[in-house]
């Protein structure tokens, strides 16, 4: 396999973790486990069909799940009817960011079991409910309770499995199962016991089918019919109600909002400083860059706000927050190091599109969260 072919594949391959987690907001369920399919098969598609080591992609692969987590996080202030369900989920999603910093910064695998990923199996329970029923329906314990098996029964093992013992699944598959060496090719495997992958498809369905049946048996009767987008049961927010929401936190400067986007922005741009080669900064003055430039942003954000300026596509708010982030973090730099070597420039952008994507979904989703529960909608 030529290099330019393996090039080819690893960037259709990069993009479209990068691409995809964009579908979440709108279509919660497919967007993120097609998220979390491509996440578990990367790896394995690299090693059959290209020819690049990856001994380095741990990191790459670490920084990529964080940011699908975090749009789908902020995707819960954009879409989830209980409350409750967000409180949870906005702890379960900053307890794992910290765990993931933590262990960047020390590598010390243990901490990924301390700090399991429980959020996103909640996250996917929550919109597997609301498929067909009303998640208002789930009280706060039940919430509770549900995390807790996740926590325990599910991603604790998982962890351990993944990230302690570091076993891997299809490598296991293809050693002690089918008895095949490690570097056998799956598709030579796939083609010499094709009978086999049937059957053993074919009864994962079937099993499916019957654990369906005995579900709808004792499920309550369904709310409404089948949607994979939220928008077609939410109680429509009148925009005139979102602006007058938007108007008063663009009231208060120093306010929660605040807070929550600068330590967002900055845990995220730490853990993607781990992987990026040439960072010159510590982690301290990238969280103290991440604050200037939020803090800009979100004065002329507000400026913007209080005189009248809406937004009425994510997109072009998205490109006014580059215009406006990018020249503050050259700003920046230029202060810190009196220069801007090319790999530094690079990496900045890379901080700045992070940034930019991050903020304009935050500020477009948190005023329909505020308004959503303090109207009544």
């Amino acid at each position: 396999m030529t290099a330019a072919s393996d090039l080819i594949i690893f960037w259709t391959i990069v993009s479209l973790r990068i691409l995809i987690p964009l579908t979440i907001p709108r279509y919660p369920l497919p967007g993120i486990i097609a998220s979390l399919v491509l996440d578990a098969i990367d790896q394995t598609l690299f090693q059959s069909l290209t020819n690049f080591q990856l001994d380095g992609y741990q990191g790459y692969d670490k920084a990529l799940d964080i940011y699908y987590l975090a749009i789908a996080y902020i995707a819960t202030l954009r879409n989830w009817s209980n409350q409750w369900a967000v409180r949870i989920s906005r702890f379960l999603f900053y307890y794992r960011l910290v765990g993931v910093v933590l262990f960047e910064l020390t590598q010390f695998r243990w901490l990924l079991l301390l700090f399991p990923n429980v959020f996103e199996y909640f996250f996917i329970f929550y919109e597997v409910v609301r498929l067909r029923w009303d998640p208002r329906r789930l009280s706060g314990a039940v919430l509770a309770g549900v995390a807790a098996a996740i926590w325990i029964v599910i991603k604790l093992p998982q962890e351990y499995w993944i990230h302690v013992a570091q076993l891997d699944v299809t490598d296991m598959v293809k050693q002690n199962l089918l008895g095949y060496p490690e570097t056998a090719d799956w598709g030579a495997i796939f083609s010499e016991r094709a009978g086999l992958f049937i059957l053993f498809f074919a009864g994962v369905a079937l099993a499916i089918y019957f654990i369906w049946r005995w579900l709808r048996s004792k499920l309550p009767p369904a709310d409404w019919a089948l949607s994979f987008t939220p928008d077609a049961h939410l109680a429509r927010i009148p925009e005139v109600d979102l602006r007058s929401t938007t108007r008063a936190l663009a009231a208060h400067f120093l306010d929660r909002e605040l807070f929550e986007k600068t330590a967002l922005v900055s845990l995220l741009v730490i853990i993607f400083a781990q992987i990026l080669p040439g960072i010159r900064s510590s982690n301290l003055e990238l969280a103290l860059a991440m604050t200037i430039v939020i803090v800009v942003n979100t004065v002329v954000s507000e400026t913007l706000v209080r005189r009248g300026v809406a937004w009425p596509h994510a997109l072009r708010q998205g490109l006014v927050m580059v215009a406006v982030n990018l020249p503050v973090m050259l700003i920046v730099s230029l202060v810190r190091y009196g220069s801007i070597p090319l790999l530094a420039l690079n990496n900045i952008v890379v901080f700045i599109l992070l940034l930019s994507l991050i903020i304009t979904l935050y500020d477009r989703y948190r005023p329909i969260y505020l308004t959503r529960f303090s109207d009544g909608y």
